[in-house]
């Protein structure tokens, strides 16, 4: 095995951490990617109450698990986004307040700065999660949309997340993206345009998920050749494209799981990402971090396909060659 393999939270966040732990050890992962929601890691308590963060680090320590990385993709969508009452049923109670939209992304953009604080109190060093977008409803330019509004929207990423990443430098903590619809970056060019607007900070760069790339026809291994030196931490989910001449891409407002959509999420291994790519694209750009699972399959039991996925991660991982397959031809 070339790299750790680990297993996003995010998905899980409905169960105990120590319930979690003792699942995640058993399916065979090697890690965890704690998300910043149940009780997995909460910010405001890992500023405020000695002992903490250790006491994070000690449970997994006790079921053989490794941290690298923490996630807070919910409040991070709070950041640039134009608030509506969906952000309630995702948000802290004290982010949300009074639900007023300038507070709630004034308040959104303060816990992203001290999630920068609480991941080096953890000692980790990648923040994974979510920018939101002032923009993504304007998606499809009708009415005509101006290319200075769309540019106005690259700014105020600018001007609400420099700060932000202003902390993350103080901290020694980088900010992973995860490139996804609804936020600024979504593809390959919007990933392209958010380094340029915030002046290809080091502070910012991606956590690569081929899934959300796959069903936008953009190649994921043409995601990680453009952004070498940007990816830093790794997602594996699959998805599958089932168009059939009656469904479509943007997936008809039917919900996960129904049939009729024209894309799903699968149990990496099961779907249609060439996983096999992705790893040599990896080995090429020298990425030595995690594998991290994020699991989404509705119509799997989550539980199998947790297990399933961790053996198939460390099936799939390999290291790179260190020397040249016809270096002995020379050896006479």
């Amino acid at each position: 095995m070339a790299r750790p393999v680990t297993l996003f939270t995010g998905q899980w966040a409905d169960l105990p951490l120590e319930t979690m732990c003792k699942m995640a050890k058993q399916f065979g992962y090697d890690g965890l990617e704690l998300a910043c929601w149940g009780d997995h890691f909460e910010v405001d308590k890992a500023l405020e109450q000695d002992g903490y963060c250790q006491a994070k680090r000690d449970l997994l320590e006790q079921h053989g698990l490794q941290l690298y990385a923490i996630s807070n993709h919910l409040v991070g969508q709070a950041v640039l986004d134009v608030i509506d009452s969906r952000h309630q049923e995702i948000l802290p109670s004290y982010i949300w307040g009074d639900g007023d939209p300038d507070g709630v992304n004034s308040r959104a953009a303060e816990e992203m700065k001290n999630t920068a604080r609480a991941a080096q109190k953890l000692g980790v060093e990648v923040v994974n999660g979510f920018t939101g977008s002032s923009i993504w409803p304007l998606l499809y330019s009708f009415p005509p949309v101006s290319p200075a509004t769309i540019d106005a929207g690259f700014q105020l990423l600018a001007d609400r997340w420099n700060p932000i990443l202003d902390v993350f430098g103080e901290c020694g903590v980088k900010f992973a993206l995860e490139v996804h619809p609804t936020e600024i970056a979504f593809d390959l060019y919007s990933a392209e345009t958010a380094l340029e607007a915030l002046e290809h900070r080091e502070e910012f760069g991606f956590n690569f998920d081929p899934s959300h790339l796959l069903w936008q026809m953009v190649d994921p291994v043409e995601f990680i050749r453009t952004f070498a030196d940007r990816i830093y931490h790794v997602h594996i989910k699959d998805a599958s494209v089932t168009l059939n001449g009656k469904t479509g891409i943007l997936a008809s407002h039917l919900n996960f799981g129904d049939p009729r959509r024209g894309w799903d999420f699968r149990s990496p291994g099961r779907g249609d990402v060439k996983f096999e790519e992705i790893i040599r694209a990896l080995n090429i750009i020298n990425y030595q971090g995690p594998l991290s699972v994020e699991w989404e399959d509705i119509g799997m039991d989550r539980e199998m396909g947790a297990a399933e996925a961790a053996q198939f991660v460390k099936r799939l991982d390999f290291k790179p060659s260190g020397v040249a397959f016809d270096a002995a031809f020379a050896d006479k």
